[in-house]
């Protein structure tokens, strides 16, 4: 290498195949033009011309200028989503560069997990989460570790002090024989059929009865629900219990379990530093409204400043363990190259779920997403900010505006010198965490996560972007987390619910994509951003299309081309060309044809019960009806609704608005397409009289197609996991009372 020249840190790939993708998409969009221009046409007839025939009197104005809203907004919103189509790119990290050049001034990472409920986040998998990211392949000396607890749960923090005795022979066994992934669960899963007589296999042996004494303990204080008798007298953290009321009002709780000034308690059984690893559970009282994850990942950013001032910060959910330790030289790549690096504000890695089955019957992968979507964002600025799995420069993080002139200083200058022994330090952190600190200052607006939104994580990361800063998306072959994803559609509807709301309020809130970041962020992630927050918006022409096309099948009313009219090409052509690409892009993303199939019906699902309930919440805030709500989706699941996962059996187990409306809309549809069939039948011209109607037999007919698991927790199951009697008998009564109501009235 010559002297003065430049190696980059990190390289940047064009996607494959933009050419012939950007053909198909100029293509398709002249065939929704063309629909678009065959609805208009087809309604300036009707007004125009009063001799019309009496069944396209029956069909009604108003009908047809709905069906060209729905598709006017379908075309719309095609549009959208294609910038993250247009261009995406691939980052390839070269780590054996950051060595040679920085490994003696690697920067400090504060890593913050947060855990909210020690119900729906049991102890033991929070637990793992924290001992696999203080086993990262990186100087302990530069690692901390926050675990945030807003439950404010004791058996958390006595799982946790567990945790910080088991990492002192789990972190020199991970580093020693170099294994993944270093959650101590999900390595021993890993490995529990094999037989080895190694010397790994020796410690093996030792690690893991260590651990199971571990997990032993933990459990049984947390069926007890509380903390046994002799652990509470050797350590006196626990007495910050004794003023304890409820996990709504209490004083913070703050311990610093370990910490290299306290070098006794803060090694392993090598005589090695462990990393710091601190518990905060802030303060919390009625009086104040707590901001739910935001404002504890605030109190985390005050209170790391003045134990270890991180120049990197990595939040990770306390469900997502870090399934690849090699993951913070890998994302330093990013930050630290010299040319590109300074305007990078975070590094933003895929959410990867480890329990989704083959076909992933609730569409948790989100493979689109996480496989081309977000490498379309990397190419104009960067993708959003989603939450968990984020490295953040702790300025960008904490409200600082990027400008041309900026350059990052990773030396560390020891300007963060702490006086004092760690009880002093403590007490001075604590009032970082209370309640009142954030009153009359710029934190939730201008520092840290933004207020007000159920998604502040998304809202935050677009802050950050309108401030000048980019974001990389890094999805290496091996995932740097894995988490676990909801088992149940209910829990899969209340989430999906709970990010369209979120992200539909952002839209309508000062920060919104479509006018605040006009201009100051690429117009192609503009249009991303706002793809996402419309979600919700989709609900409206979705249930209309899932209606009114059905609604006029039932007296043989056509709404759409006869197939022998030239006007049913573009229909078809976008049909299939969706379809069809839909098909391949998720099987090159390594989906299969059955998960494909699940989750255009969870599409279907999400849209017209979800968003539905996002879109009217959110218009009832608006309107000071409401407020949002903070829902945490439940970690954990029951063994019986685990075993129908495993076997990709739908689970319903329980009554809910949101089930209601999807079995009245499936009811509804089969009543139609049972009707069309008698019909045909009886009819003296058979099927043949349905060719005028074509496109709406095939829609109602794919309706009822993908209902079939619907059909079956109605009807046909007889496990706890069907639907409730209540569910089919409203559903029944509702879909019927429909489906009359246009054949007698």
């Amino acid at each position: 290498m010559e002297r003065g020249e430049y190696y980059p840190l990190f390289e940047t790939k064009m996607g494959r195949g933009r050419v012939v993708y950007r053909l198909f998409a100029i293509s398709l969009f002249v065939a929704i033009c063309l629909i678009w221009l065959h609805r208009f046409n087809h309604i300036i007839t009707i007004t125009t011309n009063h001799t019309q025939q009496e069944e396209e009197d029956d069909r009604g104005i108003w009908v047809w200028l709905g069906l060209l809203a729905a598709e006017l907004w379908f075309g719309f919103y095609w549009i959208l989503t294609q910038a993250f189509r247009w261009n995406p790119v691939f980052r390839h990290p070269f780590k054996n560069r950051l060595s040679q050049r920085y490994e003696h001034m690697l920067p400090e990472v504060d890593i913050f997990v947060c855990t909210a409920d020690p119900e729906i986040e049991p102890p033991m998998m929070v637990i793992n989460t924290v001992l696999s990211v203080m086993a990262y392949d990186y100087p302990t000396e530069k690692l901390s570790v926050y675990l945030s607890d807003d439950g404010g749960s004791e058996i958390t923090f006595y799982a946790l002090l567990e945790a910080s005795n088991f990492a002192k022979s789990w972190i020199p066994f991970c580093k020693r024989f170099k294994i993944e992934p270093r959650s101590p669960a999900a390595y021993f899963n890993t490995i529990i059929d094999s037989a080895d007589t190694t010397n790994l296999g020796h410690e093996l042996v030792a690690i893991k009865k260590l651990y199971n004494e571990m997990e032993r303990r933990i459990e049984d204080a947390t069926k007890l629900k509380r903390v046994p008798k002799e652990a509470r007298l050797k350590h006196g953290g626990f007495s910050q219990w004794d003023s304890y009321t409820s996990k709504r009002d209490h004083d913070t709780i703050l311990q610093i379990i370990l910490h290299n000034k306290d070098p006794n308690n803060s090694k392993d059984v090598h005589g090695f530093i462990l990393p710091t690893l601190v518990y905060l559970s802030r303060e919390k009282r009625p009086q104040y409204h707590h901001n739910f994850k935001a404002g504890a990942m605030n109190s985390l950013l005050r209170v790391s400043s003045i134990i270890s001032n991180g120049k990197v910060i990595l939040n990770v959910d306390c469900d997502m363990y870090s399934n690849n330790s090699e993951t913070i030289r890998d994302v330093l790549c990013f930050f630290m190259d010299e040319k590109k690096g300074h305007q990078i504000g975070f590094v933003q890695s895929p959410q990867i779920f480890e329990n989704v089955t083959k076909n992933d019957i609730y569409g948790n992968a989100l493979l689109a997403i996480s496989e081309v979507e977000f490498h379309g964002a990397d190419s104009w600025g960067g993708p959003m900010y989603i939450g968990t799995g984020c490295f953040h420069k702790r300025e960008s993080l904490c409200g600082m505006k990027f400008s041309g002139e900026y350059k990052h200083k990773w030396k560390s200058e020891n300007d963060l010198f702490i006086e004092g022994n760690l009880q002093e330090l403590e007490e001075k952190a604590k009032g970082l965490a209370n309640c009142s600190y954030e009153e009359n200052t710029q934190w939730g607006k201008e520092m840290g996560l933004k207020y007000g939104c159920p998604v502040e994580d998304v809202i935050t990361g677009l802050s950050m972007q309108i401030n000048g800063w980019k974001s990389v998306y890094y999805n290496p072959p091996r995932k740097p987390f894995l988490g676990i994803a909801p088992t149940s559609l209910l829990e899969v509807l209340i989430q999906h619910k709970r990010w369209s709301e979120g992200d539909f309020q952002i839209l309508l809130s000062k920060y919104s994509p479509a006018w605040h970041a006009f201009g100051k962020i690429p117009l192609g992630l503009q249009m991303g951003y706002c793809s996402y927050c419309l979600w919700a918006a989709n609900c409206l022409a979705t249930l209309y299309y899932s209606i009114i096309p059905s609604f006029y099948l039932i007296k043989g009313i056509s709404l759409f081309p006869k197939i022998s009219s030239c006007w049913f090409i573009p229909f078809a052509y976008v049909i299939i060309g969706e379809t069809v690409y839909s098909l391949l892009e998720f099987l090159l993303c390594g989906g299969t044809f059955k998960g494909w199939w699940n989750e255009q019906r969870i599409w279907l699902y999400k849209r017209t019960s979800s968003y539905l309930y996002a879109l009217s919440d959110t218009i009832l805030k608006l309107f000071g009806f409401s407020d949002s709500a903070f829902t945490i989706t439940a970690k954990v699941s029951q063994e019986e609704v685990s075993k129908r996962h495993e076997k990709e059996i739908m689970e319903f187990g329980t009554s809910s608005p949101l089930f209601t409306i999807l079995a009245t809309l499936a009811l509804f549809n089969l009543f139609c397409f049972l009707n069309v069939l008698k019909d045909a039948i009886l009819r003296d011209g058979g099927f043949g009289a349905y060719e005028k109607l074509g496109l709406q037999v095939i829609l109602c007919g794919f309706l009822v197609l993908i209902n079939l698991p619907l059909y079956q927790g109605l009807f046909l199951r007889k496990d706890s996991g069907k639907l409730p009697s209540s569910v089919a008998l409203k559903s029944s009564t509702l879909a019927l009372a429909l489906f009359l109501s246009y054949i007698f009235v």
